[in-house]
């Protein structure tokens, strides 16, 4: 099992997520891409890095929006994989023109 931390921890090196407002603790963030095609490519290249880590995100996309939530199930809440994982798609989505 890996180490839960607290969610205001994991966010103070995220700046573009929030506190998840849900029943559970986890982190997430809103993305708008330039159309359906670029949100979908975005999740692809997430989707292959977070299948080789073994840490998958909880998603949805609607046209050219796509909403993240991440938190580790086993653990209970966000831990250093949900941190990782986000800088990771921070990253990707920086570089695909996301807002």
């Amino acid at each position: 099992m890996t180490d839960r931390m607290d969610v205001a921890e994991a966010l103070g090196g995220l700046a573009l997520w929030r506190e998840h407002a849900g029943d559970r603790p986890a982190v997430a963030r809103s993305l708008v891409f330039a159309d359906f095609n670029a949100a979908f490519g975005f999740m692809t290249r997430v989707a292959l890095k977070a299948d080789k880590v073994d840490h998958h995100p909880e998603w949805s996309n609607v046209y050219n929006r796509v909403e993240i939530l991440l938190t580790t199930h086993d653990a209970g809440g966000v831990t250093a994989r949900d941190v990782d994982l986000a800088r990771f798609i921070d990253e990707v989505a920086a570089g695909m023109g996301a807002k």
